[in-house]
């Protein structure tokens, strides 16, 4: 039309990245944001290299405690799913890979004193070894 200036097509504009405390659940792996890796560097590890870890159902129902290195929380951001440290086994775990009782990983939080972990997650069956919903029932 006449009288009307030229629209330049604008740059696409990468996507920005999900805050932490909405994460995408894909379950796929790929690489930490810049968020996500200043989310890891908040968290205080004790002197084993170790973190705690609390599980809790979007509905806010606590699950279960566990432990985490700094591999398991990178992993846990990685593929959105809940992945631990065992320390009797001495090696990574992620919930669910032999039980099937999945955890969807939907948000991720640090304390104010950066030495505990929440993970806020979509529990697929009982989250607890025995068989309950959570280990606190």
């Amino acid at each position: 039309m006449k009288g009307r200036p030229e629209r330049r097509a604008r740059k696409a504009r990468p996507k920005s990245r999900a805050p932490l405390d909405k994460l995408g659940a894909s379950g796929k792996a790929r690489p930490l944001g810049r968020g996500e890796a200043r989310l890891l560097d908040r968290v205080k590890l004790d002197e084993r290299g170790l973190v705690p870890v609390i599980a809790q159902e979007e509905d806010g129902t606590v699950l279960m405690l566990a432990w985490a290195n700094r591999e398991a929380l990178e992993a846990t951001l990685r593929t959105r799913r809940g992945t631990y440290w065992s320390r009797s086994r001495r090696e990574l775990w992620r919930k669910g890979d032999t039980s099937g009782h999945v955890q969807e990983v939907t948000a991720i939080k640090v304390d104010c004193d950066g030495d505990a972990v929440l993970y806020v997650v979509r529990q697929t069956g009982p989250a607890c070894h025995l068989g309950n919903r959570s280990c606190f029932s």
